[in-house]
């Protein structure tokens, strides 16, 4: 697994400086997200190529051993073509490599496990990329601006007769879809609201592209769903929850997760977090917790993951997994320059 955010640090005492101090700290002691990284250049798929060319150097693999790589992202470069047709270019990846794009947030990492996972199950499929991040999104000017970072993750998977694999407990409720919503990115709302443009005075693009968050209804999802999933998926595979060594949660914000820690009884160190220095970052927050918070600790040593991921959909995902010979990179630091010279249409 590898990493890579930008090198621009985005300190969320700063961004509130027109706030108290007492308005401020309690902010950052309830989100749990002092800062983020962030970069208005660079796009997830520079991240996630830096990520991925980072692992497959770690790993040793060379690249026309790859024979699949799934990219998932809300924020691709384009409408068209997906990414992972132009992730697959730029890493010099097999013209026979299957490539596939998943639309999911952030439950978007386990969904994307899932798929890759499948394609390996009967050893078809050798080696597989999954890519996951996301940068760029709008969210608008109120403090929800202030929960995201960018970021871009990779995950190697190599089929090996004999191991347990993983195991899955997927869901959806689309009567939530409005929970966290982009309402006129789309072909649904492609008018554009000439009075809210005047409002606001921001162009008509960056409104058109502007997330919304109902933040009450995202956390009693949060709350309620998350230990459904795990209890559904622990009792269908006679798994015990508090036997994993780590339970890595969608780092939503701190006291979700608190709360659902706390709620299943689970032990604080085994609850891994990475939310105070990078944020939200979607459906690279799982696997961006495990690299930065787990490197050096689990490496040659099996360890058991519980993994969960909540929100945009509304969906969920859940995955049991034990990892044995993991190899985790070094975090990238990416500047926005990095790319100033790749040619775009």
């Amino acid at each position: 697994m590898a990493t890579a955010v930008p090198k621009k640090v985005i300190h969320n005492k700063d961004v509130m400086q027109s706030s108290n101090e007492t308005d401020i700290n309690s902010f950052i002691e309830q989100i749990g997200i002092s800062e983020r990284r962030n970069s208005s250049v660079l796009t997830e798929a520079d991240l996630q190529v830096v990520a991925a060319e980072r692992m497959l150097a770690d790993l040793g693999w060379e690249k026309e051993s790859v024979d699949a790589i799934i990219c998932v992202t809300l924020t691709p470069d384009y409408p068209l073509p997906i990414n992972a047709c132009l992730v697959q270019d730029r890493l010099g990846l097999s013209k026979e490599c299957y490539a596939q794009d998943i639309c999911m947030g952030c439950s978007g990492w386990v969904y994307g496990l899932s798929v890759l996972a499948t394609l390996l199950h009967n050893g078809d499929v050798k080696r597989g990329l999954l890519l996951v991040g996301e940068c760029k999104m709008n969210w608008g000017l109120d403090r929800n601006a202030l929960l995201f970072g960018h970021a871009g993750c990779a995950t190697a998977l190599e089929y090996e007769p004999g191991n347990e694999g993983f195991r899955f407990n997927l869901g959806t409720d689309g009567s939530g879809y409005d929970a966290v919503i982009m309402p006129k990115s789309g072909m649904r709302n492609m008018k554009y609201d000439e009075e809210l443009i005047k409002e606001f005075e921001r162009p008509e693009r960056q409104l058109s592209m502007e997330a919304k968050m109902k933040n009450l209804d995202v956390f009693s999802f949060s709350v309620t769903r998350v230990p459904k999933t795990i209890n559904e998926l622990c009792e269908h595979y006679g798994l015990d929850y508090k036997k994993h060594d780590y339970l890595v949660l969608h780092q939503a914000n701190k006291s979700i997760n608190k709360h659902i820690a706390k709620k299943m009884g689970v032990e604080p160190e085994k609850a891994i977090s990475s939310i105070e220095h990078f944020g939200n970052t979607l459906s690279a927050s799982i696997p961006i917790t495990i690299t930065t918070q787990l490197k050096g600790k689990i490496e040659g040593k099996p360890t058991s993951f519980l993994c969960c991921g909540f929100g945009v959909g509304l969906s969920w995902g859940t995955v049991s997994f034990t990892t044995k010979d993991i190899v985790i990179s070094d975090l990238v630091e990416v500047d926005d320059n990095q790319f100033e010279n790749l040619t775009w249409v």
